[in-house]
């Protein structure tokens, strides 16, 4: 169980809050304890996990998902690893905004040495511990370490993806899939609130409620407000209660109008300061400033090291239309 949920904070608190949606800032103590916790989920590369998510938000529910929940929830919650991705998933991650994932030297290395980090800190460390430090033996530290905590694991985390996206209820957006499911919460260490995160997907909390008891059971908040009293998290982003009031309100007498999540209240500045592009579309898309304020011109990416030559991509953010189809993109600074 302690190891179980090392790893998915690595998962919850890592992959998710803090390098896809930037919901906090993190120093790099907490980065490597991170990356490492990340690396004993047994999980794909971060830089695709990433990527994923981020496509998975833009373009939730459509061809250009990659667990897309209308092909059903064996589909969302692991067939979509086990088959070719449509090509427009894999089009659009080649246009996705990955800037700030490629300028972290934490993560550079973690996609480096991926095989190596994996294979020693999920599957060798967790069999060996049990059996030198208390004699277990090969068999149940094999068993529970290698295949009950990593399947576990991975299942609880992929059903933030299925089940979250097909039970529950939908007090923000009642016009999306993601729904608010106490199960998955509790499972996924506070990841099952998820029709609040896909209207916020920029707070830390990932859930309205972010207390550490009850139902709510949001460990990861926990974890990091704990990391911040020692200054390792910082800038936690989250929305005054007054503009969740109102997002609840207007979801509730006009289920069938856009909710603009606060772009302007997270990024602390005026509304006309954002790019127009974005507001007018659903900005469930905004993960990070960077899609959020006016475009500016930059340059092409560096290769990422390491990767073959198909993923050599020229990043650049999509449009944040959530119809794939759109051909038109904004360029992010």
């Amino acid at each position: 169980i302690l190891v179980g949920g090392i790893s998915g904070f690595g998962v919850t608190g890592g992959a998710h809050r803090l390098w896809t949606h930037r919901s906090y800032k993190a120093k790099l103590p907490l980065r490597i304890i991170l990356i490492m916790s990340f690396s004993a989920s047994g999980q794909n590369p971060l830089f695709d996990w990433v990527r994923d998510h981020r496509v998975h938000h833009k373009y939730s529910e459509t061809d250009a998902d990659p667990h897309n929940a209308n092909r059903g929830f064996f589909f969302a919650h692991v067939g979509w690893l086990m088959m070719k991705k449509h090509p427009e998933v894999i089009r659009r991650g080649k246009m996705i905004f990955m800037e700030d994932i490629l300028s972290d030297p934490v993560v550079i290395f973690h996609q480096k040495y991926f095989w190596p980090m994996k294979m020693i800190l999920c599957f060798i460390l967790p069999t060996l511990i049990p059996i030198f430090l208390w004699n277990e033996s090969w068999t149940n530290s094999i068993l529970s370490m290698c295949f009950v905590r990593v399947c576990c694991g991975l299942n609880f985390t992929w059903l933030v993806n299925s089940a979250a996206h097909i039970w529950g209820n939908r007090p923000y957006d009642k016009r999306i899939m993601p729904a608010e499911n106490p199960t998955v919460s509790f499972l996924a260490m506070g990841e099952g609130w998820h029709n609040y995160h896909h209207v916020f997907p920029w707070d830390y909390k990932a859930g309205e409620l972010g207390n550490y008891s009850g139902y709510t059971l949001n460990i990861t908040t926990l974890l990091i407000d704990l990391f911040s009293l020692i200054g390792w998290a910082y800038d936690m982003k989250s929305p005054d209660t007054e503009f969740i009031r109102k997002i609840l309100l207007r979801s509730k007498l006009h289920p069938a109008k856009d909710i603009l999540a606060p772009v302007a209240h997270y990024l602390g500045t005026k509304t006309e300061s954002i790019n127009p592009k974005i507001l007018k579309n659903n900005v469930q898309c905004v993960w990070s400033v960077s899609e959020a304020v006016q475009p500016s011109k930059r340059r092409p990416h560096s290769k990422f090291p390491n990767r073959s030559k198909s993923h050599h991509l020229p990043y650049r953010p999509a449009s944040c239309s959530n119809n794939p189809n759109s051909t038109s993109d904004t360029t992010a600074s």
